[in-house]
């Protein structure tokens, strides 16, 4: 059995790669340092020499540092190599930070309040950021302080992911507050299990869109109670 699995079992000329990366053949300077395939130093020597070790395990000689003197070269898979380097590219894409937005009242039933909270974590988790927005009716316009302990709640529920931008705020007849995201490493998940598989975003869509009974306007019936 060869003594690298991931190799081919047999030395091939593969050539054709990206513009300006040089392997095998085509490396023709009087001499490399050439890293193996555990990562360690072999020492300097020729290209000639550095690829027929190459062959040896059935790997490339890919010339990685070439303003280096003199050149660096490692010896490695160079298919799996461009695999791990475009993994790599599309790991450390930057994400475009959307805003998403969770409305609930003060009267909202407990379970009710959880479930956003929930939704909240997870768009959080996604890097996003969430805007809180509890809207008032009615008689609950003369109890608006209820409303900002409500907001104070909910950041507190979302503490582990997140951190306010500022101090709720009053707008019109609705308390809102934006939260954003905690770098990866410090998030403290509550509702979620670390790893958890999650729908899709487009199947989590923020409650803009949502027709919940509690964006219905009901304003007109209760202040006619009055």
């Amino acid at each position: 059995m060869s003594k690298y699995p991931n190799s081919r079992g047999r030395y091939q000329q593969r050539n054709r790669g990206p513009k300006g990366l040089r392997r095998n053949e085509r490396i023709r300077c009087a001499e490399v340092r050439v890293i193996g395939p555990e990562g360690a130093n072999i020492g300097v020597m020729s290209p000639k020499k550095a690829l027929e070790l190459a062959k040896e395990v059935g790997l490339d000689l890919v010339e990685l540092s070439p303003n280096a003197k003199p050149p660096v070269c490692r010896i490695l898979d160079f298919g799996k190599y461009l695999y791990e380097e475009s993994k790599k590219q599309k790991d450390t894409k930057q994400h475009v930070t959307k805003l998403k937005e969770i409305k609930f009242r003060v009267s909202i039933d407990p379970h009710d309040f959880l479930t956003k909270m929930k939704r909240a974590e997870g768009f959080l988790d996604d890097g996003d950021k969430v805007k809180l927005s509890l809207g008032f009716r009615g008689r609950e316009n003369e109890h608006r302080e209820l409303g900002f302990e409500r907001i104070k709640e909910a950041v507190k529920e979302l503490s582990g992911v997140s951190s306010a931008d500022s101090e709720p705020r009053l707008v019109g007849r609705q308390v809102t507050l934006i939260l954003s995201p905690l770098p990866a490493s410090k998030r403290k998940l509550k509702f979620h299990k670390p790893g958890e598989v999650r729908p899709p975003q487009s199947e989590r869509e923020d409650d803009s869109k949502d027709s919940d009974e509690d964006d219905e306007p009901e304003a007109a019936s209760t202040e006619g109670k009055a």
